[in-house]
């Protein structure tokens, strides 16, 4: 099979689909890998180590997008459309859920999208999100300390504190692999964290294993956003981090605009699903050239690709989770493939102009409903 791995086009995003050994594997397979010109010279994968590898390196986009699978990293952008081709598949991550541009134009060019944020395993996980949600959730406890500086627009609290002055106050909502990751480096910093989450056994497992470690943290569960407790604690934040997911469907709005209001000027909202359109009603998208707004006197952090900080480590830990998934489209075919694998398959969102995900067609629906309410 033709294998197509393009130059990410996204703000800021430097990781790239597919490594030089993942082109080795790939080629010893006997199959063909198809490289744009510089996709991977940003982490340190020049053309050279490519064509050493085994692919065919080439300048021009459309040699790669007319291979029957692309593996890309982020989201189609618009500059791609053109390139689109029906019957092919691309390979990324989808976010069609909160763009219908973005699915409109899937819908039209015919292609195929496998998301990798609802690929599943058999134990119904979602093991090629789970790398970048771990990197994100280490992220956002960094990324909100700089926020919080007054260069940034921030109240000018240090994350950490210093001797007699305590550590900034930190709320972090969810306890999956962002939140658990964000909760446990920021209580390792050295600030004052209170998780809240709706699924006790992993909120309470991290909060004893943290404790153990002399970091406790204070946790309790969230049955709906009407929780007094949790307005209580937003309120107080220096700094929030959103860390919810819900798979293949837009995060819940769990912070309104009034409850931001009642936020101390200059505290900080890190929401890291932004991707998925975030959890404060404030939030909108930023990009990593431009990553903070202030609104409501709160500074909002909300860039969907976070991960491309650390474009390096990503693009290993990304490929090292989706190589196999190649690998087996590659080798079997891409329809036996899904056919094979139902949780490769889960990860189908749009096929021959059709949704086919439940929840994108859930959320498709509500937006329609929500544009004809409006007009």
């Amino acid at each position: 099979m033709r294998i197509g791995v393009p130059r990410e086009k996204k703000d800021g995003e430097r990781r790239v689909g597919v490594t030089p050994e993942g082109v080795r594997r790939l080629v010893g397979d006997g199959h063909v890998v198809i490289v744009e010109t510089g996709a991977g010279a940003a982490v340190g994968f020049d053309d050279a180590a490519y064509a050493g590898a085994g692919a065919t390196v080439t300048p021009a986009p459309d040699a790669v997008w007319t291979c029957p699978l692309v593996v890309k990293v982020k989201e189609l952008q618009p500059a791609e459309f053109a390139h689109l081709v029906a019957g092919t598949t691309i390979f990324g991550f989808a976010q069609l859920n909160r763009d219908a541009a973005l699915l409109a134009a899937v819908r039209t060019a015919g292609v195929q999208v496998i998301g990798y944020e609802t690929v599943r395993d058999t134990n119904g996980r979602l093991p090629l999100l789970a790398p970048m949600s771990r990197i994100a959730g280490r992220l956002a406890p960094l990324v909100g300390a700089q926020a919080l500086t007054t260069a940034h627009g921030g109240a000018g609290v240090l994350l950490p504190g210093v001797d007699g002055v305590p550590g900034a106050s930190v709320v972090v909502i969810g306890a999956g692999n962002v939140g658990g990751e964000a909760a446990r480096i920021a209580a390792r910093l050295g600030a004052r964290v209170v998780l809240v989450s709706r699924g006790a056994p992993r909120r309470d497992a991290l909060a004893t294993a943290l404790a153990a470690e002399g970091h406790p943290i204070a946790a309790f569960g969230l049955a709906d956003a009407s929780d007094g407790r949790f307005a209580e604690v937003i309120a107080a934040a220096d700094l929030v981090i959103g860390g919810v997911l819900e798979p293949g469907t837009l995060s819940p709005k769990l912070i309104p605009r009034a409850l931001v209001a009642a936020m101390r000027p200059g505290s900080v909202i890190v929401d890291v699903g932004i991707d998925h359109g975030g959890i404060a009603e404030t939030s909108r998208m930023t990009k990593l050239s431009d990553p903070t707004y202030v609104e409501c006197g709160v500074v909002h952090y909300a860039v969907p690709n976070m991960p491309a900080l650390v474009a390096r480590t990503a693009t290993l830990a990304l490929t090292q989770a989706t190589l196999p998934a190649v690998r087996a489209m590659a080798g079997k075919g891409i329809a036996r493939a899904l056919a094979d694998d139902a949780g490769l398959d889960a990860g189908v969102m749009v096929r021959d102009g059709a949704i086919v995900h439940p929840g994108l067609a859930a959320d498709a629906a509500a937006q329609r409903r929500n544009r004809t309410h409006a007009a």
